[in-house]
């Protein structure tokens, strides 16, 4: 577990640069006495810096201190067709008039050419492949929530993307995942979109979740809803037979083409 959490704090740091110690207790629900040993053995490996009240990324060179995510190109080529059947599923909850939000991730952009046969559909999107996709399709009306890019998933994020939000009803928000467990319900790799994801699953009338099945039994570094939370929970295939049970106890709808 100490090696687990380790790897997960460099991953923290090298979104968002910098943090205090009470931040990453609060974080990996862990003792300041704790998170002080894990800092000093990051800190004897070159890792990070040490700063009045907190820590940073190493700047000499964090490319090469920090592992980098796979590029969202290589991720996006991966069970693509599986990812179609998803997204084609998910565009088939979409009702005319309505106002939903489409998430960033590699599954979500293929809902666009589904969703184009509709009438009077507002999508508001921080995820610039979406925008993209949604260009030749005139009928779709799109609004960007602006923002700070994102590189590692394409979209745009930071605190101002709530406040322009609140703005809008959202009727159905489509949300992406990069892993997904009973234990800690849904999860993501990036504090910078979770705060956002948590927002929509709170404030839009229906959350439906979109991965393939290699998201499932994964546990990612930040939980942004438990699964309850969820109205549909969209995937590829049958998941095991727990979560089945699970969905059906807590009145998740479980979709899948087969």
């Amino acid at each position: 577990m100490k090696i687990n959490r380790l790897s997960e704090i460099q991953k923290y740091i090298r979104e968002v640069e910098n943090v205090s110690l009470d931040t990453l207790c609060d974080v990996f629900k862990v003792s300041k006495n704790t998170i002080r040993r894990d800092v000093t053995e990051l800190q004897k490996k070159g890792l990070i810096t040490k700063v009045y009240g907190g820590i940073t990324i190493n700047q000499k060179n964090p490319n090469e201190l920090f592992e980098s995510r796979e590029p969202f190109e290589s991720r996006e080529g991966k069970n693509q067709a599986e990812k179609i059947a998803i997204a084609k599923l998910a565009s088939e909850l979409v009702e005319d008039g309505d106002v939903i939000f489409i998430d960033s991730g590699t599954t979500t952009k293929h809902m666009i050419p589904f969703l184009a046969l509709k009438e009077n559909i507002t999508i508001i999107t921080s995820n610039l492949h979406v925008i993209l996709a949604s260009i030749p399709y005139p009928k779709l009306n799109i609004i960007s929530t602006g923002g700070v890019l994102y590189r590692e998933t394409i979209s745009l994020t930071g605190i101002g993307v709530i406040s322009f939000l609140k703005d809008y009803n959202i009727s159905k928000s489509f949300l992406a995942s990069t892993g997904v467990s009973l234990a800690k319900g849904v999860t993501n790799i990036s504090p910078l979109e979770s705060e956002i994801k948590r927002y929509l699953v709170e404030n839009s009338i229906t959350t439906s979740l979109l991965v393939d099945h290699s998201k499932i039994d994964i546990a990612s570094l930040m939980t942004y809803c438990r699964l309850e939370d969820l109205k549909f929970f969209i995937t590829d295939k049958l998941p095991p037979k727990e979560y089945i049970d699970f969905f059906a106890a807590n009145d998740i709808t479980l979709l899948t083409p087969q």
